[in-house]
């Protein structure tokens, strides 16, 4: 029994509990139980069976979580999320991923219609029937609609870094068949796509039979969806699917600017090719007057026979990229080893699982040269956030930390909420004293969005305001972004040296690439941080990254690619 596998029933029942109304302290050592074993680097069944060890060692697993996991990996399954399941239908779990609903809403609905689907949902609220129910109303139910065709557009869809996981793991096992030389991503993960609807790998070298056969044995592979001589489908136990084609070396380069997209770049680049004499296939650039090939055995040489720059994966999406190369205007886009400094993090103090000293060292570790310990305003309460007295304090914290590592900056700073009205949510003589002010959105995200750009803009004028973080809200596949006036908002940041945070923690990514190419186009500066909780993920950053590269950055558009003390300068405000 895999540790995500308990998650996930734990998970499950937490939702269930929810919905049912019952207690909130058992509810929360469900969720509290979830993340202790997501920090696990090891099996609980492999503790469990450890007769010197005990699973209530692990912080926030008491006798009662420890008793449910011991359940869990002798029978597979947990005998309290059976009974919550018998209770309601299956689409109750998918119910509670509509934005507009949550537990107590769920509950209503089984309670007054018996909805069984989705689809039961779209039509009582398309019919006007969701208004009239408590704590409903129209502006709700326009919301939920809007939230159930968001969620059909999201279905089938993986966050970024399961995909990449699982990408990595058959990257791994498809190297170990005899004679192959070559195993790589293609398609969206390789464009650095926010989500992923499937996997696409090259193999070159070794047997086509052979490597077939092997992938099969994939101990993770739930389904065989089809099976040829150059390819081989495949459906993982995760849901997802993955195709996997063997490839003969001389048109490896060829097939990977194929299958690595879009649809639309490739589209673009084939017009250009028949403009040019030639067609552009997975197979190679042919001359087309007397089908002679002329490139294909790396992308490097079909781009530069199509007379263009190499165009990196993360710009091809047919917005510019063509030309751009065509002119020799492309970026010199950002590299993870430019970023020094990592911005936003969380510790013990509030909703983190690990000590300034542990975060500064993990970073320290990842070659970073400064961190910024950013623990939450007293407004998130559910995070255990830190009013005036306690953020003092841990600024002594911090810089006794900070003396204890050679050659590693620490700033202090916060993460402090905005109120409705614009207000910070701590005192500015408690800013003031502060290195770093990063300031975000918690709550009341549903008002209009001149209202939300209002409420920014008031923000703005606090003088102690570095950092504006995941400024949309967004939550990819669970929670569109909140309106604002956009062009707006990146104007007074101009004028104020607020730089823009590209949150590069997997299920936000926030600000997208589109968002992040305006602030580019209109001078802003933006910082690439993790908003991590365990020192575990800070190796989000390299999301980040790839979603800054999906917004043209370059290393001169981003703060935190600088040292330590010119950051800091560069981080002053303007007004």
């Amino acid at each position: 029994m895999e540790n995500k596998e308990i998650i996930q029933i734990f998970s499950e029942t937490a939702d269930l509990m929810e919905i049912a109304g019952q207690d909130a302290f058992r509810i929360r050592s469900y969720r509290n139980a979830i993340q202790a074993i997501e920090n696990l680097t090891e099996r609980l069944e492999d503790i469990l069976s450890d007769a010197e060890r005990k699973l209530t060692d692990i912080p926030s697993i008491g006798k009662g979580m420890a008793a449910h996991i011991g359940e869990i990996c002798q029978s597979g399954q947990l005998s309290v999320h059976q009974e919550l399941r018998s209770r309601y239908p299956p689409v109750a779990l998918k119910l509670l991923q509509i934005q507009g609903l949550g537990p107590k809403g769920t509950a209503l609905l089984f309670q007054h219609f018996r909805v069984q689907s989705l689809e039961d949902v779209e039509q009582l609220a398309r019919k006007g029937k969701l208004r009239d129910l408590p704590r409903m109303g129209e502006k709700l139910e326009q919301k939920i609609l809007k939230s159930i065709e968001a969620y059909k557009r999201s279905a089938g869809r993986y966050l970024i870094d399961v995909a990449d996981g699982l990408a990595a793991e058959l990257r791994e096992y498809l190297a170990q068949s005899r004679g192959v030389k070559k195993v790589t991503s293609a398609g969206s993960l390789r464009r650095g796509c926010e989500s992923i609807g499937d996997l696409d790998l090259l193999v070159t070298g070794g047997s086509r039979k052979q490597t077939a056969d092997h992938l099969l044995k994939f101990p993770k592979v739930a389904e065989v969806i089809a099976s040829g001589e150059n390819k081989v489908s495949v459906k993982l136990k995760e849901g997802i699917q993955v195709d996997v084609r063997m490839l003969a070396p001389e048109s490896y380069g060829a097939a990977m600017q194929y299958f690595t997209g879009s649809k639309a770049h490739n589209v673009a680049l084939r017009d250009r090719a028949k403009r040019m004499g030639y067609k552009l296939s997975e197979y190679g650039l042919f001359r087309i007057s007397d089908d002679r090939k002329v490139a294909g055995r790396t992308e490097e040489e079909v781009y530069q026979a199509l007379d263009l720059s190499y165009i990196e994966p993360e710009l091809r999406e047919n917005t510019g990229e063509i030309d751009a190369a065509a002119a020799g205007k492309l970026p010199r886009l950002l590299r993870q080893e430019d970023i020094r400094g990592d911005l936003h993090m969380h510790t013990t103090a509030t909703d983190g699982r690990c000590s300034i000293l542990e975060m500064a060292q993990a970073a320290q570790q990842r070659n970073l040269e400064y961190i910024a310990i950013t623990d939450h305003s007293q407004a998130l309460a559910m995070a255990n956030g830190m009013n005036e007295k306690r953020v003092l304090a841990q600024i002594k914290e911090i810089r006794k930390a900070e003396s204890r590592l050679e050659g590693f900056r620490i700033f202090a700073g916060t993460e402090v909420d905005i109120h409705r009205d614009g207000r910070l949510d701590l005192d500015n003589e408690v800013l003031a004293q502060l290195d770093v002010v990063v300031a975000s959105v918690h709550s009341l995200m549903n008002i209009s969005a001149e209202q939300m750009t209002d409420r920014l803009l008031a923000a703005f004028e606090n003088p102690y305001l570095n950092i504006l973080a995941h400024p949309t809200g967004r939550l990819v596949l669970r929670r569109e972004a909140f309106g604002f006036d956009l062009e707006k908002i990146v104007a007074e940041a101009r004028r104020r040296n607020i730089a823009m945070e590209v949150n590069s923690f997997p299920d936000r990514l926030d600000l997208r690439e589109n968002h992040i190419r305006l602030c580019k186009q209109r001078g802003v500066k933006l910082v690439i941080s993790t908003d991590s909780h365990h020192t575990k993920h800070l190796s989000h950053l390299k999301y980040g990254v790839l979603m800054a590269r999906r917004g043209w950055l370059e290393k001169r558009d981003v703060l935190n690619t600088l040292p330590a003390a010119k950051f800091q300068q560069a981080i002053k405000r303007r007004c």
